[in-house]
């Protein structure tokens, strides 16, 4: 179960920069002096990035011989990316869209995760593992928004996104260092 977890909150990030930060863009528009903000392009430019992320994550993976340090430094990539895009100087509708670009890149790490999710478990559970993992984190956007919008009450907008941020990366990058290396391993075994 902790396994599970862990292969959970390692894809966390992804979700929370798309179903945050890209989803609900036109609610940071107005803290950022933006006279607007469209969620669909901020989709389409986070997309873009997770592209060239998601090819980009295996060479990176295969020059380090780890696919959880290539986790991590693409995680760690990420959350430089939304800390200057929350608290720089993002004052522009291109900036927004430029560091949605960048933290595309950054959580392009997805196929990976999918991969070192499936490689965490025995012949006989890795099918259920490698399905369900990933619709773990997707069915955890709710969460992180609920957190987000509970917050708003209290924080700006901006300091809401911070605080689900930090939990979110928080669980990330304790998982993806504790969570067990997969490149090269033998997979022929069960649990």
């Amino acid at each position: 179960m902790i396994r599970y977890l862990k292969c959970i909150a390692v894809g966390l990030p992804t979700w929370y920069c798309i179903g945050i930060l890209a989803v609900l863009a036109n609610q940071f528009a107005p803290e950022f002096g933006i006279k607007d903000l469209s969620p669909g392009k901020a989709i389409m430019w986070a997309y873009v990035g997770i592209s060239v992320g998601d090819l980009m994550s295996g060479f990176i993976s295969h020059a380090l011989k780890s696919r959880k340090m290539a986790i991590f430094y693409m995680l760690l990539f990420t959350l430089v990316g939304v800390g200057i895009m929350l608290f720089g100087n993002t004052n522009t509708e291109t900036k927004y869209y430029l560091f949605c670009v960048w933290l595309g890149f950054g959580t392009g790490y997805w196929a990976m995760f999918v991969t070192l999710a499936a490689e965490q478990f025995g012949t006989n559970i890795r099918n259920t593992a490698t399905t369900t993992v990933p619709n773990m984190v997707r069915g955890l956007v709710p969460v992180m928004i609920l957190g987000f919008d509970s917050l708003k009450g209290n924080f700006s907008v901006v300091e809401s996104a911070a605080i689900v941020g930090v939990v979110v990366f928080g669980l990330a990058f304790y998982s993806s260092l504790t969570i067990s290396e997969t490149h090269d391993r033998d997979l022929e075994f069960t649990e």
